[in-house]
């Protein structure tokens, strides 16, 4: 994977050294992790969760992103995944003698302590048995592996698409195929074909050249895919069409708009509620590895979905998918006709793009619905015909119930006309066919006062209640509808009283919470949210929003905290 004589410099100049753990092995790298990280399939936070590993493990690396800060290794239980670059012992230099790979580069080494590469590994990450390319011979120097610029769509027929990660172009529908050209995220090409088993995609760039790329790679709305035709046609490498004449003009390539992430919604995905888009609130969103973020909307009867367009359009403009959690005004909700109103609102929004829509807050309790008529059935009557309305309008949009306040305060009956308990209210729901007209089951989880590991001992009363427990609320929300829908947290947060004003009354159960605890509380709350198979998506609660000293501590909540830093961006990150 390197030359023998760039070996013999590097150690030459002092760069890998025995006290450091850094060994050339089997043609990769030993590196040692420093505080723990997440494997992930691919080189970066947008790539799905695939493991962790933890401090002092070793990896054996065979490559590092050509975007740089992420590198490729195997386990000791022959696991291949990606963990960012920070996250081990070796320098830049170090780091830098690896090869520049793509995903798609097949991963031949053995793990650091014997053991295969799992088939089911291999699948996920499309990985291949083929032989890696060979080193370059002594004295040779390796060809640079450099991503060339981005070019322009070309025009003509077939759907305009972006290529969304590092990817190589291919005269064959196969990772044994040829490789035409190295492609960067943002390259725009018109897509042409596919293959029969329909996972890899038949492109042609702007300046002629055409092949073939992994449809994984490629954001691409089921309707346009099912527009391509069957073919094997090869791929081709032909150069450029000559320039025009002197004093003839050039003729125009239109580029098309760029394309948001479109495809569905799939794996564990983690966001954060945010209060805007400030400078502040992106570096903590980056740091924590998110790829979602979330905005509450007050819908009022009668109003356009258009005003929901520009917190749609930024949160895509910085990459980022959108939940709008939509809350209509409790004196409306049983005016004639407003389900029906509030339907076509959310369906709109599914129209101008929103990536998930989640219908109601609390509708359980009577600060967000009428008292004396908080019913689970009735909301599901909501819950359809929205449903039907935003799949109209837009099947990707991500459909999520009305997550209900975590509560016990109603009684052993359960409900009374101020509110329902959380799980009567998913009970009528789950009577009332709620399991057929969402794609998740919106949850809260905001009183924590213990790790989400635990399961007692918490020191409040009715300590046993399974709203004061992680798995307690993850486990009922789940199984109230016998696990046919995954959970959405839609807000999961821990409250700290550190550097905040001061605790409202009704808050100080959470006086005793440390900003550290707020940090690795939400990293682990992740960390068994993805693990567990039954959350789709985490949505923190909150990031950025201030101390106001009011009756809501929501600077409290905050990942940013009101000194600027933020330590579950770091511990959520890593």
């Amino acid at each position: 994977m390197k030359t023998l004589r760039r070996i013999a410099t590097v150690l030459l100049l002092g760069i890998i050294v025995l006290s450091m753990s850094i060994a050339l092995a089997q043609g990769g790298l030993n590196a040692t992790i420093r505080d723990g990280a997440r494997l992930r399939g691919g080189p970066g936070t947008d790539w799905a969760w695939i493991g962790s590993v933890e401090a002092g493990e070793v990896l054996l690396l065979d490559g590092r992103a050509p975007g740089g800060g992420w590198v490729r290794g195997v386990t000791s239980s022959g696991i291949v995944g990606w963990v960012i670059q920070s996250a081990i012992d070796l320098t830049e230099d170090q780091v830098n003698t690896l090869p520049a790979i793509w995903v798609d580069v097949p991963f031949t080494l053995a793990p650091v302590r014997g053991g295969a590469i799992p088939d089911s590994q291999k699948a996920e990450l499309g990985l291949s048995g083929a032989t890696a390319p060979a080193a370059p011979v002594e004295g040779q120097t390796a060809a640079p592996v450099s991503a060339p610029a981005a070019v322009a769509a070309p025009s003509g027929d077939g759907p305009a698409v972006t290529v969304g990660n590092f990817v190589r172009l291919r005269n064959t529908p196969s990772t044994d195929g040829q490789i035409i050209a190295e492609l960067p995220p943002g390259t725009n090409a018109r897509a042409n074909g596919r293959n029969a088993n329909q996972d890899w995609i038949r492109i042609t760039l702007g300046d002629g050249r055409s092949g073939w790329v992994s449809l994984r790679f490629v954001p691409i709305t089921p309707e346009d895919f099912a527009t391509l035709p069957i073919t094997d046609a090869p791929g081709s490498g032909a150069a450029p069409a000559a320039a025009p004449a002197a004093g003839e003009p050039a003729a125009e390539i239109p580029i098309p708009e760029a394309i948001v992430n479109v495809a569905p919604v799939s794996g564990f995905n983690l966001g954060g509620h945010i209060n805007g888009f400030g400078q502040a609130t992106l570096n903590a969103l980056q740091r924590a590895g998110m790829s979602w973020v979330k905005k509450q909307f007050r819908y009022t009867a009668g109003q356009n979905p258009q005003d929901a367009a520009g917190v749609i359009n930024e949160a895509h403009a910085y990459g980022y998918r959108i939940l709008l959690g939509v809350v209509g005004a409790p004196s409306e909700v049983l005016n004639p006709g407003y389900f029906d109103q509030y339907a076509g609102f959310v369906a709109g929004l599914a129209a101008l793009g929103a990536d998930a829509i989640e219908i109601w807050n609390e509708p359980n309790i009577d600060r967000e619905w009428p008292a004396g008529s908080i019913d689970g059935a009735l909301y599901t009557d909501l819950l359809r015909r929205s449903y039907n309305a935003i799949k109209g309008a837009n099947p990707n949009t991500l459909v999520i119930s009305g997550a209900p306040a975590p509560t016990g305060f109603f009684g052993e009956a359960g409900c009374t006309a101020q509110g329902c308990n959380d799980n009567a209210f998913l009970a009528a729901m789950a009577r009332a066919g709620a399991a057929s007209v969402m794609d998740c089951v919106g949850a809260h989880y905001n009183e924590g006062i213990l790790p989400p590991t635990a399961t007692s001992g918490d020191p409040r009363g009715n300590s046993g209640y399974y709203t004061r427990y992680f798995s307690g609320m993850l486990n009922t929300y789940y199984n109230a509808f016998g696990g046919r829908r995954p959970i959405c947290w839609t807000e999961l947060g821990y409250l700290s009283p550190e550097g905040i004003s001061s605790l409202p009354e009704g808050f100080i159960w959470a006086a005793g919470v440390t900003v550290g605890q707020h940090a690795a509380w939400l990293d682990q709350a992740a960390a068994l949210s993805a693990r567990s198979g039954k959350v789709r998506l985490m949505i923190v609660w909150n990031v950025d929003f201030p101390d106001t000293g009011g009756s809501d501590p929501m600077g409290g909540y905050a990942m940013i905290r009101p000194d600027g830093s933020c330590p579950a961006c770091d511990a959520l990150g890593s």
